[in-house]
């Protein structure tokens, strides 16, 4: 019976895609468009591409284990370093007004930038490398972390931080024990939108001088109008969006659990 739930479940999640995607094979056919390749002649040059290697590497090619490789490393290093100075400084900032009046102006500045715009000066910087890759990335995904947490730890119920001065413990384990969990689920919100501008962000900083990566093969393909190799990069990111997302939001519901269970109790 369970099994049947859940087939039930998923079919009726995916049959929309399904549809989708046999509409485009037939409609791409029919008009046999060079630009907009049919479904199934993009899938077999993706496995051309990245999928054609043997069993013991998962089927990964030499070109896949060099590209995912490059382009997964600087995303979640640029990502998760962007966690941690923005959960960091967006709880300091929160939880203090004087420092909120500071720093707010030159926040919303900086947040107003648009990361592209500085890939010159961070090739400038740190030249054309993986570390000009990665701060890219960790300054172009940083804000979503760091405004979500700052939100979070300032709406925090002053009636159970009242509790804690009482009992005299101590700020840090304040803001261990009591602030920074119940700000989590819009740490957590903001940690999910910063890996989908990771992804972003990751294939720009590839356009620029990379000899390896998805955003590498990308312009590659467009530079020698091979569209259906084009497209099996565009179709490439799309599912490592979806599994991104979709691994995420296993987690955070893994781990917010306790949260939810006490919502659920102090309704």
């Amino acid at each position: 019976m369970n099994a049947l739930k859940l087939g039930g479940a998923l079919l009726s999640r995916v049959w929309l895609v399904a549809l989708v995607i046999a509409l485009w094979e037939i409609v791409t056919r029919a008009v046999n468009e060079t630009y907009f390749p049919p479904p199934s002649e993009i899938v077999r040059t993706l496995k051309e591409i990245w999928f054609s290697g043997p069993a013991s590497h998962l089927f990964l090619s030499d070109d896949a284990l060099e590209d995912f490789s490059s382009s997964l490393q600087n995303l979640f290093v640029g990502w998760a370093a962007a966690g941690v100075v923005g959960v960091v400084i967006g709880a300091a900032i929160g939880r203090s007004r004087v420092l909120s009046d500071l720093f707010d102006p030159v926040l919303q500045f900086l947040r107003a930038v648009p990361p592209p715009t500085l890939l010159p000066f961070f090739i400038l910087v740190f030249s054309i490398s993986d570390t000009m890759r990665i701060v890219t990335i960790a300054f172009g995904v940083i804000w979503p972390v760091l405004l979500n947490t700052s939100d979070g730890v300032r709406s925090v119920d002053a009636l159970q931080l009242d509790t804690a001065r009482v009992f005299n413990i101590s700020r840090t384990r304040r803001m261990t024990t009591i602030i920074l969990p119940s700000a989590a689920p819009k740490i957590f919100a903001g940690l999910r939108v910063a890996l989908s501008f990771a992804l972003i962000l990751m294939v720009l900083s590839e356009l620029l001088g990379s000899t390896v990566g998805i955003g590498t093969e990308l312009l590659d393909a467009q530079r020698q109008f091979e569209l259906p190799r084009m497209w099996a990069g565009i179709v490439m990111l799309g599912i490592l969006g979806f599994l991104f997302n979709a691994v995420f939001m296993l987690l955070e519901r893994r781990l917010l659990a306790w949260h939810a269970g006490a919502k659920r109790l102090e309704n």
